[in-house]
C-alpha cells in the first residue's frame, strides 16, 4: 500500500469508530478527496447533516465526527439513506480499482511503476482544504485528480499552511482588508504521518545556521497521495514555526525559507516515505531549490559536477505559469547565502567543499554577476531536461523571453513547449448539467472525455431541456450572491434599508456577465469602467436587463489592484448599479463554483499577452457558458467563432493606453451589438434557440480539449515519458 494511504489508515479507523457498522464505509470515502468528484458524493454527504455539512465548510470528515450519534443511528435505520450511502461505497472502491487508461501507459512502460513527484507550492482540492490562494493551486490540485482518473503513478508535494491564504473583507471605503486565522487541521481530511515509534515522522534541513525540522502532513486524492510539510514544531525556532504559516505572505525572508523547506524538504521527504520517482515536476519556479537537493544528492553518489548535473536534468521539468516579472521570484546574493550558509557546506565534489558560486551561477543569467539577482525560474530552467508553457501562445511568449538561456539557437528553437491547460470536468460540471450529459451522452463519458465524438450528442439535448437546467443554474447562483452580498453590507453596517436591498439584487432574468479571478492589474478588472458611463448605461436597456457579478482578490501587498477594487466599489450605489452589479468578496472555491456553473457570460479582459492560461473560462465554458475574452491565453485556442466572443485584435501593443481605449471600445460594442440581442432572442415559450445552440457549440469545442485528462496524459506523452 502507498506510504501515505498506509499511514492514514489508523485516523480512517478512528473516524469509523464514531459510526454504526452499516455506514461504517462512509469514513474510508470521506477521508479521500475523491468523494468530492464521484457523483452523488457531496449530496450525500450533505443529505446526513445540511446544517452541519454548511458549517464545517463541506468537509466530509468534520461532518461524521460532528453530527449526532441520534442522526447517524437513524440514517443507519433508514433503508433509503442505507442504499445510497453503498452505492457510494461501491461507487468509490470501484473508482480506486479501475485499470489505468491508456493516458498512464507510456510512463509505465517507461519507469515500471516509479512516480511522477509533483511539486507547487498550492494545491486548489476543496475548499474544506484552504491551502491554496487562486489558479495556480486550482491547476495543481485538478492535474492530481485528473493523474487519478486516468492511473497515473504520481505524488504531489506541497506545504501545509497553518493559516492559508488571507480571508478577505472590505472597509467602509472599498479598501480590501486581510485576516489570518489558524486552520483546525484536526478536523480536516489530512492525518499526520508518523513513525513506528508513534511520533511524527520529520526530515530536516538547515536553513540560514538552524536546523529546520518538517513533520508530514498526508492527503489522499483518489488514488494520488499528497504530502503536505509543515514547520510548526515546538522544537523550531519560534520565528521558524511560521515557515509554513501564511501563502504567499510574509516578506521575502518567509520566501526564500518557504521555497526551500518546498524543494530540499520535499526531496527530504519523499525519500523518508520510501518513494523513488522517476520525475520531478517543479509547478512554477517556487520548487525549484529541488534541482540544487538532486544535485547534492548525486555529488554525494561519488559523481562529478557534470555528472551529477545531467543526473538532475534527466529527472527534472518544469512548467511555468506566467510571462509577468513579478511571478518570477529572485533573491539577492546576500540573501541566498544567508539562507545556504550551512546547506552550501552539505556540497562536496571529490572530498571538496564545493564553492558555492558554482550553485549559484545556476540562477543567474550572468554566471560571474554578483550582483544579479538569483532567478527561482533561472534555476529551474538550467535543470530540467523539459520546459513548458501553459497555453500555445504562451510558449511562444515563454520563447521570447528566454531564448538568451541557449545564444546558440533562434527564438523559434528555443526548447520551450507548451502543454495548454485544461480543468478536472468532473469537480467542476455542476450535477444537475453532469446529470443531463449522462442521459445524452451515455454513462461513463468522463473516461472519454478528451475523444471530441464523446460530445456529439450533445447535439441530441433539447433546447428546452438544457436551457432549463440553466435557468436552475443560474438562480442558485443569485441566490449565494445575494447571501453573500448581504453579509457583506452588514459587515458594512450599511443601513437597514440597503442591507434589505439585497434581496432583490440581480434577476434570473437578467443577462449576467461574470468577471472572477486575481486582482492583478494585468487581469484589468478596470476596464469595465474604462468609459464609466457607457458601461453603467450597458445595465440600464430597457426591455433588456444586463447585470454583473464579479468577484477577485487583490495581492495584500498589491497597492494598485486594490485601487482598482476601491473604485470599482465607489460606484456600488448609483442607481445604475444598486440592483444590476455587485462584487463577492473572498473568492475561492465555493464562490468560484456557483459563479463559473450559473452566470451566462464568463468575461475576461487581460493585456494581451499576459495571461498564460485563463483557466476560470475553461471552467464556464464545460458548464456551457460562452466566453467573451480577449485573445490571450487559452482563448487564442479555444475560440472558433461560434462558440462565443473575441474582444480586441491578436497584436502587441506598444501604447498601453491605445491598448485599454481600443479593447474597452471592443467590449461595449461587443456587449451591445451581438450579445444582448443574441440572449433575448427568444421564442413563444422564453427559450433562447440561438443562444442555446452557441452553449451547445461552447461544450462541444472546449469539452474534449480543456479538461486535465487530457492535459495529464499529454504531459505524460509530451514531458514526463516523451518517446526517444
Amino acid at each position: 500500500m502507498d506510504p501515505i494511504f498506509s499511514a492514514l489508515q489508523i485516523d480512517i479507523n478512528r473516524t469509523r469508530a464514531l459510526l454504526p457498522p452499516a455506514l461504517a464505509g462512509l469514513a474510508d470515502t470521506a477521508w479521500n478527496l475523491a468523494w468530492s468528484w464521484l457523483p452523488d458524493g457531496a449530496a450525500t454527504f450533505r443529505e446526513i447533516d445540511p446544517e452541519v455539512w454548511e458549517s464545517s465548510g463541506h468537509n466530509a470528515r468534520a461532518l461524521l465526527e460532528a453530527v449526532s450519534a441520534e442522526r447517524l443511528q437513524e440514517l443507519a435505520a433508514d433503508p433509503a439513506f442505507r442504499e445510497r450511502a453503498g452505492r457510494l461505497e461501491s461507487a468509490f472502491r470501484a473508482y480506486l480499482a479501475q485499470p489505468p487508461a491508456a493516458g498512464a501507459e507510456p510512463l509505465i512502460s517507461r519507469y515500471g511503476g516509479r512516480p511522477t513527484a509533483y511539486f507547487s507550492a498550492e494545491f486548489g482540492l476543496h475548499e474544506s482544504l484552504p491551502v491554496y490562494s487562486g489558479g495556480l493551486g486550482i491547476l495543481a490540485g485538478d492535474h492530481l485528480k485528473s493523474a487519478s482518473d486516468v492511473g497515473v503513478p504520481l505524488v504531489g508535494v506541497g506545504l501545509r499552511y497553518r493559516q492559508g491564504y488571507f480571508q478577505q473583507g472590505l472597509d467602509p471605503s472599498g479598501w480590501q482588508t486581510e485576516a489570518y486565522s489558524d486552520i483546525d487541521f484536526g478536523r480536516l481530511s489530512t492525518g499526520l504521518v508518523l513513525a513506528e515509534d508513534g511520533t511524527p515522522l520529520t526530515i530536516k534541513l538547515p536553513i540560514g545556521n538552524r536546523m529546520l525540522t518538517l513533520q508530514m502532513w498526508g492527503v489522499m486524492v483518489g488514488r494520488v497521495p499528497l504530502i503536505l510539510l509543515d514547520s510548526n514544531r515546538d522544537d523550531n525556532d519560534p520565528i521558524d514555526r511560521w515557515i509554513s504559516a501564511h501563502l504567499y505572505g510574509g516578506d521575502r525572508d518567509t520566501r526564500i525559507a518557504q521555497e526551500m523547506a518546498l524543494g530540499i524538504g520535499g526531496v527530504r521527504a519523499l525519500r523518508a516515505l520510501g518513494y523513488d520517482p522517476a520525475v520531478f515536476h517543479m509547478n512554477e519556479g517556487h520548487a525549484a531549490f529541488l534541482a540544487l537537493e538532486l544535485l547534492r544528492e548525486g555529488l554525494d553518489r561519488g559523481e562529478s559536477w557534470d555528472g551529477a548535473m545531467a543526473a538532475t536534468r534527466r529527472q527534472t521539468v518544469f512548467t511555468t505559469h506566467t510571462p509577468v516579472k513579478a511571478g518570477h521570484d529572485a533573491f539577492s546574493t546576500d540573501q541566498v547565502n544567508a539562507f545556504m550558509t550551512d546547506y552550501y557546506r552539505e556540497f562536496r565534489e571529490g572530498g571538496a567543499e564545493l564553492s558555492h558560486e558554482k550553485l549559484l551561477a545556476l540562477g543567474r543569467k550572468y554566471a560571474e554577476d554578483p550582483y544579479e539577482e538569483f532567478g527561482m525560474t533561472h534555476l529551474a530552467m538550467h535543470a530540467s531536461r523539459s520546459i513548458n508553457g501553459v497555453s500555445r501562445l504562451h510558449g511562444e511568449v515563454c520563447r521570447e523571453m528566454w531564448q538568451w538561456l541557449w545564444p546558440d539557437k533562434t527564438k523559434d528553437e528555443t526548447p520551450i513547449g507548451h502543454v495548454t491547460n485544461g480543468i478536472h470536468a468532473q469537480s467542476w460540471i455542476a450535477p444537475p448539467l453532469r446529470a443531463l450529459l449522462d442521459r445524452y451522452l451515455g454513462k461513463g463519458w468522463e473516461r472519454r472525455q478528451d475523444d471530441p465524438r464523446a460530445w456529439d450528442s450533445v447535439d441530441d439535448i433539447p433546447d428546452a431541456e438544457l436551457w432549463a437546467v440553466h435557468c436552475g443554474l443560474k438562480e442558485e447562483m443569485v441566490q449565494h450572491v445575494r447571501a453573500s452580498t448581504r453579509a457583506l453590507r452588514e459587515s458594512l453596517g450599511e443601513s437597514p434599508e440597503y442591507i434589505e436591498a439585497a434581496a432583490e439584487l440581480l434577476s434570473p432574468d437578467a443577462l449576467t456577465f461574470g468577471f472572477a479571478r486575481r486582482v492583478a492589474t494585468y487581469k484589468r478588472l478596470s476596464l469595465l469602467l474604462h468609459d464609466p458611463e457607457r458601461a453603467l448605461n450597458l445595465l440600464d436597456l430597457p426591455g433588456r436587463p444586463v447585470q454583473f457579478v464579479i468577484a477577485g482578490k487583490a495581492h495584500p501587498h498589491d497597492s494598485e489592484a486594490k485601487r482598482v477594487l476601491q473604485h470599482l466599489f465607489q460606484v456600488r450605489k448609483d442607481p445604475r448599479v444598486m440592483k444590476r452589479a455587485t462584487f463577492v468578496v473572498n473568492y475561492n472555491i465555493a464562490v468560484a463554483r456557483p459563479l463559473v456553473q450559473g452566470v451566462d457570460v464568463w468575461l475576461n479582459v487581460p493585456r494581451r499577452p499576459l495571461e498564460a492560461s485563463g483557466t476560470s473560462g475553461m471552467k464556464a465554458a464545460l458548464n456551457g457558458i460562452p466566453n467573451c475574452s480577449i485573445l490571450d491565453g487559452w482563448w487564442a485556442e479555444g475560440y472558433n467563432g461560434k462558440n462565443g466572443w473575441a474582444l480586441g485584435k491578436e497584436q502587441e501593443y506598444t501604447d498601453a493606453n491605445q491598448q485599454d481605449d481600443e479593447d474597452a471600445d471592443s467590449l461595449y460594442r461587443t456587449i451591445e451589438e451581438q450579445i444582448v440581442p443574441l440572449y433575448f432572442d427568444r421564442d413563444a415559450d422564453g427559450v433562447p434557440h440561438k443562444w442555446v445552440a452557441l452553449m451547445k457549440e461552447t461544450l462541444k469545442s472546449a469539452g474534449p480539449v480543456f479538461n486535465t485528462e487530457r492535459m495529464v496524459s499529454e504531459y505524460v506523452r509530451k514531458v514526463y515519458a516523451p518517446e526517444m
